[in-house]
């Protein structure tokens, strides 16, 4: 079991997990997000291949629209 910390919240998942996964998890894939790693910032081409290990802090922001 590992912990990863997004926007400040712990959540549990069995094993490390791709950032994909960790979107489709809190339900925000397919929408515009940004994703920081460690003060980074993940690419959305590479959200596959970055993957969330036990103690990871991340934080996503969503985009929203409007006028």
């Amino acid at each position: 079991m590992i912990q990863v910390t997004v926007n400040g919240a712990a959540h549990r998942f069995e094993r490390p997990v791709d950032v994909s996964a960790l979107l489709a998890a809190l339900e925000l894939a397919g929408k515009k997000v940004a994703v920081g790693e460690h003060r980074a910032r993940v690419r959305a081409a590479r959200h596959d291949l970055a993957v969330a290990l036990d103690g990871d802090r991340l934080e996503i922001v969503v985009a929203v629209g409007g006028g």
